[in-house]
């Protein structure tokens, strides 16, 4: 039909492990609880470490919810981490400043520089 599913949060609240098995997942998130931490407790580390790992095995796309800072980026490449959403890429922009943003990034991205990465 053309659209996929993804798991919000997963591992938090209502966002069941057991959704993993029992319904047709394309995609998994992390949420932002488990990345605050990373760059400074290993136990956040070992988290979201483990949760990238088990997204890769069951062939699912993962997302990093939240992710501010380059150090949380660098460690979330290091752990194979597919993509990122959070206030590093971008703050919140009102309508008319989301083609800049897609202009930037489209630009870093041909260049091979950091989200974000000066030109």
């Amino acid at each position: 039909m053309g659209f996929s599913i993804s798991i919000d949060d997963l591992g938090t609240g209502y966002s069941s492990f057991a959704y993993l098995q029992n319904l047709p997942v394309h995609q998994i998130k992390i949420d932002r609880q488990f990345i605050r931490n990373i760059s400074i407790n290993q136990n956040s580390a070992d988290i979201v470490q483990t949760i990238v790992q088990l997204g890769k095995t069951i062939d699912l796309q993962v997302v990093a919810e939240g992710v501010e800072t380059q150090e949380e980026w660098n460690i979330l490449k290091q752990f194979g981490c597919d993509s990122i959403q959070g206030f590093y890429f971008s703050r919140p922009l009102p309508a008319n400043e989301i083609n800049k943003l897609f202009e930037k990034t489209a630009t870093a991205c041909k260049l091979h520089l950091p989200i974000g990465g000066s030109l």
